[in-house]
């Protein structure tokens, strides 16, 4: 009763102050996230000695400015390897293209004389012996001696022939499209080397902050493993999950504040992307009932004012009230 009769005793202005509290009580929707940098992480692309290391952790870098060096010893022998092994069929295609050469030719000639000289001998030595099979002067046996070394006189001429042709009509097309490919292969091979040999320079493919170089001076990491990891960007951006219920409101180039844990004053951020597919919330943005329902990823850029903050911070943004 005694509360009843001081609530009563209040005057309208003050009823009308604490009506307006309570309806200003209920805060706006919000999604929870962490400030994040686009990461690159710089794969070793040989597994060769780390000689050099010049930058260290949290220093910030150029693009293009070099960042470690891995011992170039091995590869370059494997590029002298390859470019010999390019040159050695350069040369064979070459000798394909030009031909045979006279000299091969004239000893082809020289051959199928020689070998139509044998073969006149042994055909005339055949004859003589043949007219004395019927008289008995001459064994069966040496009679088919000599008709063996007639016929393989024979078969000497033609194919000491066959190779003076192969001569006259020069190199297949076959087998200089063969060369052809072999030479590009070993070319491409080369190339290859070449490639890997600048890449054992690494350098930074964007501006931006050296986060981790896990790999100190005079290791041998293996191929792929990260050899440095480099937070690239201007500025932070926010990446922050949108409860289902607001996904509606929320659409790429809007504007949304974002507090920063540790900061009094919000940051101006804007929309740049939002998933359309949506994904469970992470525990870490877990808010009330919303804990079971799906969220949809979205990532906030901010600005010039955000530079200097650090990746990992966690954030809220306020979004606005999806229209019913």
């Amino acid at each position: 009763m005694k509360i009843a009769r001081t609530i009563c005793r209040l005057s309208p202005v003050v009823l009308l102050a604490v009506a307006g509290l309570a309806g200003c009580g209920k805060s706006p929707p919000q999604a929870l996230g962490t400030l994040e940098y686009d990461r690159i992480t710089l794969p070793a692309p040989a597994a060769e000695r780390i000689v050099a290391i010049d930058v260290r952790e949290g220093e910030q870098v150029k693009a293009g400015q070099s960042l470690l060096q891995l011992d170039p010893a091995h590869t370059r022998a494997e590029l002298a390897a390859a470019q010999a092994q390019a040159r050695q069929q350069r040369e064979v295609l070459a000798e394909l293209e030009t031909g045979p050469r006279r000299e091969d030719i004239d000893k082809a000639r020289a051959n199928l004389a020689a070998a139509q000289a044998q073969a006149r001998e042994a055909r005339a030595y055949y004859a003589r012996l043949a007219p004395l099979k019927g008289n008995g002067y001459v064994a069966a046996a040496d009679l088919d001696r000599a008709r063996a070394t007639a016929g393989n006189a024979d078969g000497q001429v033609a194919a000491a022939q066959a190779a003076l042709d192969e001569l006259r009509h020069g190199t297949r097309p076959e087998q200089i499209a063969q060369a052809q490919a072999a030479l590009a292969a070993a070319d491409a091979q080369a190339g290859a080397q070449q490639v890997l040999l600048g890449k054992l320079a690494v350098v930074a493919p964007r501006a931006g902050r050296i986060d981790s170089l896990p790999y100190k001076l005079g290791d041998q990491a293996p191929v792929g493993s990260p050899l440095a990891i480099l937070l690239a960007g201007d500025a932070p951006y926010a990446r922050i999950y949108v409860p289902v219920q607001q996904r509606a409101g929320v659409r790429v180039g809007d504007a949304i504040r974002i507090f920063v844990a540790g900061r009094d004053q919000p940051y101006a951020g804007k929309v740049r992307m939002i998933r359309s597919e949506p994904d469970f919330t992470p525990y870490y943005a877990l808010i009330g009932d919303d804990a079971a329902r799906l969220s949809y990823l979205a990532e906030v850029a901010l600005g010039a004012d955000a530079a200097e903050l650090p990746a990992g911070l966690p954030v809220h943004a306020e979004l606005r009230e999806a229209a019913k």
